[in-house]
This record gives C-alpha cells, sequence and structure tokens, in this order.
C-alpha cells in the first residue's frame, strides 16, 4: 500500500553541532534511484559519511548520514528534502502501470545576462549566488572585453521550478545586484530562446587535447598534467573485487579506495549506467582516508556475474572512474593557455553537479583571473562528456609559460573537486 508521501523522505538534523543529519529514504524502487539521490546530495555540497541500503526489487530503503563541504553554503533541508522526493517513484498504485511510458517533464532554461566591470573572483562570487539560490548551471558563455568588462550569459534551470514567477526572478536578481554592487552595468533575466541547445557545443578540441583529455588508461606512468601527483597516487591503490560464493543469487562486490568528493556518487552512476541492480549496500565511514562499500548486485536479467570476461570489464570501468572520475588538464590555445576540465555525462544526459562552483573557487584561491569560460558537451571515447574550459590570465605568482605553475595549478583545481 506505501506509506503517506510526506514520509518519503524523513530528514533528521543531528541532535548536537558537528553530528551528521540523517536521511531516510523509504519508497518504490526503480533502477538508479541510488544514483540519482546522490546526485541531489552531492548537489547540495553534502558530504556522505556513511549509508546503508536495500530493495526487494519492488520496495527501497535507504539510510545515509551526510555532514556539509565546508565549502558548501547552508542547506535548506526542506528544499533538500523536495528534490529528494521529486527522483522518488509514487507511491501509488498507478505508477506501476505508468512508469514506462510517463517521463519527467524538464524544467524550463533561463538566460541570464549581466555585463560588469571585471575583478579576481567575479565568476566564482556569481556562481555561489546561484548555488544558494538553487539554480543550476546548464552552460556558460564568458567572455572579457578590452576594456575590463565582462559579458556573462548563464543558462540556467531552477530546481525550485519558480522561476517563472516574479517574486523569484526579483529575488535572483537583487542578490546578484547585492554581489556585483557598482560594478554591475546591467543584469537581465529571460526565458531562453528554444534554439539555446545549439550553445552547448564549444569548439572541436585539437586531437593532441582529446587524446589526453579523454583517453585514461590504469598506466604505471601517465604523461602531462593528467598524471597524479605524488600524494596523490594512493587513488591507483584501488582494489575491486566480485565473489559469487555468499550468496545463492547475487554477486557480492566489495570496493575499497580512497576517498573523495562524489564517490558514492561516481559508483553508482557507473552502476547505473551498466544496467546493474543492486539489492543491498553498505558504505563505510572513511578510515584512514580510504572507504570500504559492499554492494550485493545482479545483472539486468536477474542472473549473477559468473562470467569472468564480465567480471574483468566492470572491475576494471570502476577503477578507471575512481581513478579519475573528473579529468583536469592545462593545454596551449593558441598563443594562451586553456584550463580544461572534463566529465562524464550519465546516459540520462545528467552532468556532474557542482563541477563550476569548485573550479572557480579553486581559480579564486589562486588568485588567477579568467578572461573566458563556457561549458559544452562532446562525444568521444564513445560516450558523452561535459567539457569546463577556461582562458586563463597570468599573474605574478603563476606565470603559465613554466610548467611547474601549470601543475600547482592543475593539483589545486583537482583537490577542489575531489574535497581534498
Amino acid at each position: 500500500m506505501g506509506v503517506p508521501s510526506d514520509d518519503v523522505v524523513v530528514i533528521q538534523k543531528g541532535n548536537r553541532p558537528g553530528e551528521p543529519c540523517v536521511i531516510t529514504v523509504n519508497c518504490p524502487d526503480k533502477t538508479g534511484l541510488g544514483c540519482d539521490i546522490c546526485r541531489i546530495i552531492l548537489d547540495f555540497g553534502l558530504y556522505i559519511e556513511k549509508a546503508d541500503f536495500s530493495t526487494d526489487g519492488i520496495w527501497c530503503y535507504l539510510v545515509l548520514w551526510v555532514f556539509p563541504h565546508s565549502s558548501s553554503p547552508v542547506v535548506r533541508l526542506s528544499n533538500l528534502k523536495n528534490q529528494l522526493q521529486s527522483v522518488c517513484p509514487s507511491c501509488t498504485v498507478s505508477y506501476y502501470f505508468f512508469q514506462q511510458t510517463t517521463r519527467p517533464s524538464s524544467s524550463a532554461v533561463y538566460l541570464l545576462t549581466f555585463v560588469c566591470l571585471d575583478r579576481k573572483g567575479l565568476l566564482h562570487d556569481v556562481t555561489k549566488i546561484l548555488s544558494e539560490l538553487e539554480l543550476s548551471i546548464q552552460s556558460v558563455k564568458v567572455t572579457t572585453t578590452p576594456d575590463d568588462r565582462v559579458l556573462d550569459l548563464f543558462f540556467i534551470t531552477d530546481n525550485m521550478d519558480l522561476l517563472h514567477t516574479k517574486e523569484r526572478q526579483d529575488e535572483t536578481l537583487k542578490q546578484l545586484h547585492d554581489v556585483l554592487g557598482e560594478s554591475c552595468i546591467s543584469c537581465e533575466l529571460q526565458l531562453a530562446d528554444p534554439v539555446y541547445e545549439s550553445h552547448r557545443g564549444i569548439p572541436s578540441l585539437s586531437p593532441v587535447v582529446a587524446e589526453e583529455l579523454f583517453t585514461c588508461a590504469l598506466l604505471d606512468k601517465e604523461t602531462l598534467s593528467q598524471a597524479l601527483s605524488p600524494d596523490m597516487t594512493k587513488l591507483k591503490e584501488s582494489n575491486v573485487t566480485m565473489d559469487n560464493s555468499l550468496s545463492p543469487a547475487h554477486t557480492l562486490l566489495q570496493i575499497h579506495c580512497a576517498d573523495h568528493k562524489g564517490l558514492l556518487y561516481d559508483i553508482m552512476r557507473t552502476l547505473k549506467d551498466c544496467n546493474i541492480k543492486i539489492s543491498y549496500g553498505r558504505f563505510s565511514p572513511k578510515v584512514k582516508g580510504y572507504r570500504d562499500l559492499d554492494l550485493f548486485i545482479q545483472q539486468k536479467d536477474g542472473k549473477k556475474f559468473v562470467d569472468p570476461d564480465k567480471q574483468s570489464a566492470l572491475c576494471l570501468c570502476l577503477k578507471v572512474e575512481m581513478l579519475h572520475p573528473l579529468r583536469v588538464i592545462i593545454a596551449n590555445r593558441g598563443p594562451d593557455n586553456e584550463l580544461l576540465v572534463a566529465n562524464p555525462v550519465e546516459l540520462s544526459g545528467k552532468g556532474r553537479p557542482r563541477v563550476f562552483y569548485d573550479v572557480t573557487l579553486a581559480l579564486k584561491t589562486l588568485g588567477i583571473c579568467i578572461f573566458s569560460a563556457e561549458i559544452g558537451r562532446v562525444s568521444a571515447s564513445d560516450r558523452e562528456w561535459e567539457v569546463y574550459r577556461f582562458l586563463l590570465e597570468e599573474n605574478h605568482k603563476f606565470q603559465l609559460s613554466n610548467m611547474v605553475a601549470k601543475n600547482q595549478i592543475v593539483d589545486r583545481v583537482r583537490r577542489t573537486l575531489m574535497g581534498w
């Protein structure tokens, strides 16, 4: 019969400061639900300390203990609850009849345009406001003019689905004016043109840059700025095993790896895109920087993983995703230097949350100005990628012609993205 919709998601605050919030989800099951929930938690800037989840294929029960990341804005728990409930299947009987034919309607895309005087950290300050307002950035075009003015085009959607109201639009523009101050020359918000999708493309990458950015094998030696710094080589120490001896109906998938921001999302995203069914899982707390995850899984047809080739392919796929969940390099773009960040897009079409936020935060911390920026999507290595491109300005501290300076920037950006 299900439970009342108000009880599908329950969020309990910690009794004392420093204690985690406990999120409980109790609803009908669907393929990829764990991935969708982890994605929302990551989007709200929350860190999953531990998690337990189980399902019988019809009904699922999940419990997650979460903390906010240090760089995250204040979390509105009521909004978090609404977002989590939005991805949970309906508890009504009609859900079981129409789940194959209905599709969730996509949120309307709005164009935020503003012109202002340039300054260090401007792009992150705007991004932070949009994040606090729960406005998701779908695409960006940022350019700096010769007279030090910035023209920014943000294509955004509203997680609260209220941006069509005057009150919500006025609140957004007011907060942006408060941040931009007297440097703001103009700021407008309107419904994006139906041909918005044409803005998601980006100029093609050279074959050399594309190979460095998208090709990622588990090699002993990696080249250029994709290579891991010495104190990050623990990422390569991940261990993924599969065991069929403990359950007559399921394969036990065990993962031991270094912790990073969004780790559980990366694993669940990979399993979702591989059509893996999860019946039970436990995500253990971090111990000396490492995590353990135990999952009882089945293939799409409900069978165990007994084929050694399929086992090896899944284990290798998970190891690659945990080693490089995001790709970060600096490449030459003519006479200039460009920071490139790429992450895989889910088969559902959703990109990774908070990438633009974290990259602009890292560059602001380093005191590096961004001359131009854009977000687009490209197809490479048999999958779709979301690519973030930042044309960087040199300063006295970071001479971008120097490889050491480039590696320092890449390392800081990657560390911010990984939550280290």
